[in-house]
């Protein structure tokens, strides 16, 4: 069975960080194909044998802002070329720009609550009196990644539109894949793996008899992370030390 497997990387790599936390080490140096044969092997029910074609998509760290973390990625990527984990690499890429928005504070929910003027910043007009419902706007500095999830999108309608695989998997928890994965369940067998200790997105869900059936849905764990590690040498690329 032909099974084409689509990494949404960005989202991996938070959803992992969020499982094991920000500067805990053992967990990034991860064995794309390892896993993915491991979890359809375990929870597919998919016909074998299993013919899997892995394509990461993520973007490239900018040295500029981050020389550390662009070494970092570029030792992975290049280890994973090598020791033939992936099929393909799509990449999309960084946008930085300023952003205008109301301050605001986070409620209980995280939902945002706008500061307004009160001690010990009071805003007052030009007679003195407090504005007391003035709100402060500031502008930010924002580094985007874009493409992404583009990319998971049109690789996977691709490779189904024409044929070149007879299921699929999609690795991520971002409900933007909703209707891209809506489609390919119609014409082939979908499943996906959040990698995420969050709950599924909600849009992600479904049932595994729509389409043509045989959807399946997993949630990564720590361990599948921990099992599924590269050789800390592959070639002359090396794990990174906080990796």
């Amino acid at each position: 069975m032909r099974i084409g497997v689509y990494v949404d990387g960005f989202n991996l790599y938070y959803g992992g960080r969020a499982m094991f936390g920000r500067s805990t080490p053992g967990w990034r140096w991860l064995d794309l194909r390892g896993l993915s044969e491991d979890v359809v092997r375990r929870v597919s029910g998919w016909a074998r044998p299993h013919d899997i074609a892995v394509t990461y998509c993520t973007a490239r760290i900018s040295g500029a802002d981050n020389p550390a973390g662009q070494q970092e990625q570029e030792a992975y990527l290049r280890a994973l070329k090598v020791s033939g984990t992936l099929t393909r690499t799509e990449f999309g890429n960084f946008v930085t720009r300023v952003s205008h928005a109301p301050l605001a504070t986070p409620d209980t929910n995280g939902r945002p609550v706008l500061v307004t003027s009160k001690p010990p910043v009071l805003v007052k007009d030009a007679g003195g009196l407090n504005i007391s419902d003035a709100r402060f706007f500031v502008s930010v500095a924002r580094r985007e990644e874009k493409g992404t999830d583009v990319n998971v999108a049109a690789r996977l309608l691709i490779d189904v539109l024409t044929g070149s695989v007879e299921a699929a998997v999609v690795v991520s928890n971002d409900s933007d894949l909703a209707l891209p994965i809506r489609h390919a369940r119609e014409l082939v067998p979908v499943g996906v793996v959040n990698p995420s200790p969050s709950l599924l997105a909600g849009r992600l869900r479904g049932r595994k008899t729509d389409g043509v059936g045989g959807h399946w849905w997993y949630q990564l764990s720590c361990t599948d992370f921990n099992t599924h590690q590269l050789p800390t040498s592959i070639g002359k690329y090396i794990k990174p030390q906080p990796w």
